[in-house]
């Protein structure tokens, strides 16, 4: 990753709180709330997961840069939207919290030096150790790839 990809990362992934905001505003809660099929998520529990991957990127983030061989912590994202209540949330305080965590996020990567993006961690759900560089990657296509599937489900 070069000096000019990881500034236009940084750049397309602070436009994602407001993406994600402009994607849910005005939508009905009926709409929100329905579920395309068994097993699948809605909008609701999607906003819901965005803010608090947000904050499991943080930590990967910041284990990545402070600490000696880090072992990344996986998260089964299925259970956090069954035990932590995705469907009582309140979507303009996830969407605040998504946004802040992001704004905190994009701090500390704009510190980043490119020796840094060599840094990593093991991942025990990938079964293999995970660049900074890798992780920004994943973390940059993650919103995208959310927004679009809330395009979907409006439809």
């Amino acid at each position: 990753m070069t000096p000019a990809e990881l500034k236009k990362l940084l750049a397309d992934a602070e436009q994602d709180p407001k993406r994600l905001a402009a994607a849910v505003s005005g939508v009905p809660e009926t709409i929100l709330r329905n579920k395309p099929a068994p097993g699948k998520w809605c909008i609701q529990e999607i906003v819901c997961h965005l803010a608090d991957s947000e904050l499991v990127f943080a930590f990967s983030f910041r284990q990545l840069l402070a600490d000696k061989e880090p072992k990344l912590a996986p998260i089964d994202q299925d259970a956090w939207a069954v035990h932590l209540g995705y469907m009582e949330a309140s979507i303009p305080e996830l969407i605040a919290q998504f946004g802040l965590e992001r704004h905190h996020n994009l701090r500390v990567l704009r510190r980043v030096q490119m020796e840094d993006l060599k840094k990593s961690g093991s991942h025990p759900e990938l079964g293999k150790q995970v660049s900074l560089a890798e992780m920004i990657g994943y973390w940059a296509g993650h919103g995208p790839n959310h927004l679009a599937q809330i395009e979907r489900l409006k439809k």
